[in-house]
């Protein structure tokens, strides 16, 4: 899943894209938040992490912006813990939830997942289809019951095929949410994700759509 974090407090900024990427997000981070308003209209993101204390533009103006434009992606805000006010301004504004500083990576993590699968429509925090099972929470995978390991980019990859079931996910859509605009993508990169995929899961578990791109196949 890929992630928009807005925070110009370096450490603060610099600790969640390091540990939400060790956690399996795909992390963009900005530290000036007209930038950050901006780079929602330029990649798919699945969730912002948004501080509301930003220079240039207040976090708030920014969310209220984007609610008025129809943007629909949930918010998780960023607040000092006695901002009170700040916080139910957020929440008026079209925030989904809220965080004090400071704050657990895991809770972050946590309320990111939630927020993620409320917004799929998936109330369970396990994914299935037929013998493979996904808990989102500890990010394992079995198949028949059995652990399934899978490295870093096919567990993202399984992840957004099983949040998009019956849906037919093009190659550059799976790129976008794969990798951050600081990674260096070779052009096949997606198609041997899924290779790999499939020796593991078996030929018909990803199906390919000619001309379109791909998409679950048949449960196993």
């Amino acid at each position: 899943m890929r992630i928009l974090v807005i925070e110009d407090d370096r450490l603060i900024g610099d600790g969640l894209r390091a540990g939400l990427i060790k956690m399996g997000f795909n992390v963009d981070w900005f530290t000036n938040g007209k930038e950050g308003k901006t780079a929602l209209d330029a990649a798919p993101y699945d969730a912002v992490v948004l501080d509301l204390s930003l220079p240039g533009i207040d976090g708030l103006e920014i969310l209220r912006q984007w609610r008025q434009q129809g943007r629909d992606e949930p918010v998780l805000i960023l607040t000092a813990r006695d901002a009170l006010e700040q916080r139910i301004s957020g929440l008026q504004q079209g925030a989904d939830d809220y965080l004090c500083k400071p704050f657990a990576l895991s809770e972050v993590a946590a309320r990111l997942q939630a927020l993620i699968r409320r917004r799929h429509g998936q109330l369970h925090p396990s994914l299935n289809h037929g013998a493979v099972v996904m808990e989102t929470g500890s990010r394992t995978v079995t198949l028949n019951g059995d652990p399934l390991p899978l490295k870093a980019r096919e567990l993202a990859l399984l992840e957004l095929f099983l949040m998009n079931a019956g849906r037919v996910l093009t190659r550059d859509q799976l790129k976008e949410k794969l990798y951050s605009w600081d990674d260096d993508v070779s052009s096949n990169t997606v198609e041997v994700h899924i290779h790999h995929l499939r020796k593991k899961l078996g030929s018909q578990f990803i199906r390919t759509v000619h001309g379109v791109g791909y998409t679950l196949g048949e449960p196993l």
